[in-house]
């Protein structure tokens, strides 16, 4: 199967899945934002802004009901910083 199939089935998939799958990104969005919020990011107004921007900019893609490749993007951009930020305070500071 080429790679353009796959991704346009997770699409269409998702797009028949929205109702479901938008409960599951709030939940992991919202958590991991907490959790980086929480383990330190609000010493820092750098590292705030850096949580804050791309949760809300993912929050507001769902509450705008937008595409959902537009949405996976914006949880994953969301996901993966907030995941950086976790470890590194946990192993840094």
């Amino acid at each position: 199967m080429s790679t353009k199939h796959i991704d346009a089935n997770m699409v269409t998939e998702s797009e028949f899945n929205r109702f479901g799958l938008i409960s599951l990104i709030i939940l992991i969005v919202g958590c991991f934002g907490g959790i980086a919020v929480g383990l330190g990011a609000i010493k820092y107004i750098s590292t705030l802004i850096l949580v804050i921007v791309p949760t809300m900019a993912t929050l507001s893609l769902l509450l705008a009901v937008a595409p959902m490749k537009w949405i996976w993007r914006g949880a994953a951009v969301c996901v993966s910083i907030d995941a950086v930020l976790i470890l590194y305070f946990l192993l840094v500071k």
